[in-house]
């Protein structure tokens, strides 16, 4: 199972939704989605835009555990 940690992240650095979606060009709904974990693809332009704005790894907003 893959556990999406980007809602604990935005909230951690003080960043809101629409601050991320502003910062790194992405449509509020692809932050949206991915915040409320409602998203059932994520597209490797997406993470690096996230990646870039967050300062983190992309191993940091997702992460596999094992069922």
């Amino acid at each position: 199972m893959i556990v999406n940690h980007v809602k604990e992240i935005i909230n951690q650095q003080g960043k809101t939704i629409r601050g991320v979606a502003r910062e790194t060009g992405l449509a509020i709904n692809t932050v949206s989605g991915l915040y409320h974990n409602t998203s059932r693809r994520v597209d490797m332009e997406t993470l690096d835009r996230l990646c870039k704005c967050l300062k983190v790894n992309a191993g940091d907003l997702l992460e596999y555990i094992e069922d």
